[in-house]
């Protein structure tokens, strides 16, 4: 086989190893983004349920001045009736009386409402706080793993980059270009195999005449469709 047909081969090799290393560090990062995520959404809905609770409270708090001010005018009106003259004016001061008792009620029944749910509020930020606490750990844990497996990515791809730059430097230039100029749209089907006389980049059979000049591997051939850098596999040269 030409030299520089094996040096291509073994090229495409290191290059799509290389390639490799990407969706593996993708797959890593997503590991840890899956949990980190679960830990920002928890740490949301705590900042909702306190915004929610901060709310109620003043709504209480505005209940309340409701209430000192009801039972202010309560007092008002009882002071009023020892006063009262007429039937028309004892009806129309108890009827405020009774509107007066009315707010009281509704009121008191606000306040009691709204401090059951800043209760159960309370007991489900402290749920949130303790599932914090335990995904803080995981994903202490998760950051160490990570850092682990990315320290031997990046080793395994230094060695990888390592015998690809050696192997490019006893590369013909020109062959080299020709390479990269056909890399740049085909990626890491640059250099792709001849099975049953089609090229396995854009699966075409190829003429009688490209296919036995694939076959002496005595040239570079390029797929006559494609484009692509072909080659025979040992295994199909010696059937």
């Amino acid at each position: 086989m030409n030299k520089h047909l094996v040096q291509l081969i073994e090229l495409s090799k290191i290059d799509k190893e290389l390639d490799s290393f990407g969706p593996k560090i993708e797959n890593i990062n997503k590991n840890l983004a899956s949990v980190i995520k679960k830990e920002n959404d928890l740490v949301i809905k705590k900042e909702n349920f306190l915004e929610e609770k901060k709310e109620n409270e003043l709504k209480i708090r505005q209940h309340e001045l409701h209430l000192q001010e009801l039972a202010d005018k309560l007092q008002e009106i009882s002071k009023k009736s020892g006063a009262v003259k007429t039937d028309k004016e004892m009806k129309a001061l108890q009827l405020e009386e009774d509107i007066a008792k009315e707010q009281c009620d509704f009121a008191n029944d606000e306040v009691v409402r709204l401090q059951e749910i800043n209760e159960i509020k309370d007991k489900l930020i402290a749920d949130i706080d303790e599932e914090l606490e335990e995904i803080s750990k995981v994903v202490e844990e998760k950051r160490k793993e990570i850092e682990k497996q990315l320290n031997e990515i990046e080793k395994e791809r230094k060695k990888v980059y390592t015998k690809k730059e050696k192997l490019i430097s006893s590369i013909n230039q020109k062959i080299l270009e020709f390479y990269h100029k056909v890399r740049k749209w085909a990626g890491n089907t640059t250099v792709v195999p001849v099975k049953k006389q089609a090229c396995y980049g854009c699966y075409m059979k190829i003429n009688d005449k490209t296919y036995a000049s694939v076959i002496k591997s005595e040239d570079i051939i390029t797929c006559p469709h494609c484009g692509r850098i072909l080659y025979i596999e040992e295994e199909n040269t010696e059937e």
